[in-house]
């Protein structure tokens, strides 16, 4: 007896020519071990791709989220660990694809982390809030992770 195939049917095709999305992350949400953001940043990236549409993504570090922007030796201190910072190459890849990665300002500075702290091209805002709400009066969409 053999097994019918199975097979998803997509109800609601979905195709943009143009995606500006913000992704506010204030904390971590799990798809297995990685992070939802991060896995949701790369689907839109991979869905931009394909549908050959201008994509501008920024993602927003903030809260209880901000220690993902950390090289290894902050993100030890900060985590009370010595792995190192697990999300770099992630992060690294979303960079290299066009993800303008931030941190809020007012995360580093109730941490007390200075830029000398942060990965390779992550820039900093004045703070999450404000940098949201500048984006999406520019017409980004505001997605929350």
């Amino acid at each position: 007896m053999t097994t019918p195939a199975r097979t998803l049917h997509i109800d609601i095709p979905v195709k943009l020519t143009d995606v500006s999305i913000v992704f506010s992350i204030g904390a971590l949400a799990f798809e297995g071990d990685l992070p939802a953001s991060l896995f949701h940043l790369q689907l839109i990236i991979d869905d931009a791709a394909t549908w050959g549409a201008r994509s501008d993504l920024v993602a927003v570090f903030h809260t209880n989220a901000g220690h993902v922007t950390l090289h290894d030796q902050a993100y030890d201190g900060n985590r009370n660990i010595a792995t190192g910072n697990p999300y770099k190459g992630l992060l690294a890849g979303l960079v290299q694809r066009g993800v303008r990665v931030e941190l809020c300002g007012a995360t580093a500075k109730a941490h007390g982390w200075v830029n000398a702290d942060l990965l390779p091209d992550i820039k900093v805002n004045t703070d999450a809030m404000a940098r949201t709400t500048q984006l999406v009066q520019q017409g980004f969409v505001k997605m929350t992770e």
